[in-house]
């Protein structure tokens, strides 16, 4: 399959990187994981069972599952494995500060929380960036930073080959044990139904098209937009649309003219949102105007009414008033973004032509996928990064809420709310708190939200059984040809 940006590493520990999952969660698999609906159902764990006092999880793993180099699993893999995501992912250290694994027998692993958290078992069920995989506790015990030397799992595919800036390889695994159930979403049963998948690194969209259309490629993962109709006239393809992301822009809030709160509340106040979408996704039906901060389909549990009316303002004059009382003295400012993904880029030089019609210099900076991701930790190579953001299972996990992820936000408010939302008894009472942090949202500004956008896949006719959640479902895909 073409795919449109190689990732960092495959260990999702270290990376939140989108193409890491998508890739990678097909070696490694999570104690449980999301139904199509987001419900939390079983997967290397049999049963959980939850103390009164909401501080205590006790997983019971199933029986005879075996990682790709021959060992059995046991709640010791799972306990080194889960303390290393707690001490050293974003998620992790974000949510399950103080919380520890213990291997209580071989098949019993028991997760002590420093105090109950509402959304505690929806963070572990998240199969996107930085998902909590189980490893072999020998790999786990000689990572260094960087990640773990071998990428071993316990999943349908084992890796086989990556040949840098070209593909990655995964090959069937003949001893896996599925699940019984029928699948839905990430959960469910998983079969490897086709002997290797090979992840053909391909930025370019009209190569993918082009190798779709020549049979290449059997599978697309994000073609362009402008290409839909070529495809769809195409007997012999199949084009799928599913949702991507939240299209954002990212302030440095640690150095330059955005450390101002005004500065970004005046990049709120001037943008024209849906002719950035338009640039972005080139029709309505592939991107949402939405003012929540979560994803458009979330909106049943999660939204709010705070906001709207900051939402997309397209009101220049302001934007140009809450500059000058920023002190902006027309230097220029540095945007950047990845030309690996379409809707990033042309969103990116949409965004640039409306900063110059309020009076604002700037200059585009483009990298492929790995750089960007390096380059966007230091503060000194940008003001405003243009990025997609994969959809999160509750709000408190999006990235813009980190201290330590780029932009980095740094409001006493927002760390009140976040305690506040963590420490919630029931969603009830967290869904009260996250209409608070809407509001902060909006006043703070860490990022201007400009919507919420569609990606388009595309297969040739033979292949079958392909799904979406938080990225391409490979489990259950079959070709005939």
């Amino acid at each position: 399959m073409a795919y449109q940006a190689q990732p960092p590493t495959l260990d999702p520990h270290v990376t939140t990187s989108q193409a890491s999952a998508t890739i990678g969660r097909n070696v490694f698999e999570t104690l449980v994981t999301a139904d199509s609906k987001y419900h939390v159902q079983p997967m290397l764990a049999e049963s959980w069972e939850q103390s009164e006092d909401g501080t205590t999880i006790t997983f019971r793993l199933r029986q005879g599952i075996r990682f790709h180099n021959g060992k059995e699993m046991t709640a010791d893999d799972v306990a080194a494995s889960m303390n290393r995501w707690i001490q050293i992912s974003s998620a992790g250290k974000d949510h399950f500060t103080g919380a520890v694994f213990e291997a209580k027998d071989a098949q019993t692993a028991v997760l002590t929380l420093k105090q109950p958290t509402a959304t505690a078992m929806a963070i572990l069920a998240y199969g996107g960036g930085n998902y909590p995989a189980i490893m072999p506790k020998e790999l786990i015990d000689q990572a260094d930073p960087k990640g773990v030397k071998e990428y071993v799992g316990t999943g349908p595919f084992q890796f086989k080959e990556w040949k840098q800036d070209q593909q990655i390889h995964l090959t069937k695994y003949a001893d896996y044990q599925a699940r019984s159930e029928a699948a839905d979403g990430l959960a469910g049963k998983r079969e490897a139904r086709v002997d290797d998948i090979y992840f053909i690194f391909t930025p370019d969209s009209s190569t993918q098209v082009a190798g779709l259309l020549s049979g290449e490629f059997d599978i697309a993962a994000d073609v362009s937009y402008d290409s839909v109709q070529q495809l769809e006239s195409n007997p012999e393809i199949k084009v799928d649309v599913a949702p991507t992301g939240m299209l954002n822009l990212y302030f440095n809030k640690k150095k330059g003219l955005f450390a101002n709160e005004k500065a970004r509340q005046a990049i709120a106040a001037g943008i024209d949102a849906e002719s950035i979408l338009i640039a972005a996704y080139t029709q309505e039906k592939y991107y949402e105007l939405n003012h929540n901060m979560m994803m458009y389909y979330q909106i049943g549990q999660w939204s709010s009414e705070n906001g709207r009316e900051s939402y997309n303002q397209n009101n220049p004059e302001k934007a140009k008033q809450l500059l000058g009382e920023a002190g902006y003295n027309g230097e220029e400012i540095v945007i950047m973004t990845s030309r690996d993904y379409e809707d990033m880029y042309n969103g990116a030089v949409a965004f640039q032509q409306q900063l110059k019609n309020l009076g604002v210099k700037s200059k585009l900076e483009v990298y492929d996928w790995p750089t960007f991701t390096e380059l966007r930790n230091d503060e000194n190579k940008f003001d405003i990064l243009v990025i997609t953001n994969t959809p999160k299972p509750e709000p408190s996990s999006l990235a813009f809420m980190r201290k330590d992820f780029p932009g980095w936000t740094n409001s006493p408010e927002l760390d009140e709310l976040l305690v506040k939302f963590r420490g919630a008894p029931n969603l009830e009472k967290a869904m009260s708190v996250y209409d608070d942090i809407q509001k902060w949202f909006y006043e703070y500004v860490p990022v201007v939200k400009i919507g919420d956008g569609n990606s388009i896949s595309s297969s040739q006719k033979s292949v079958e059984g392909m799904t979406w959640l938080d990225g391409l479902i490979l489990w259950n895909v079959s070709n005939a040809k």
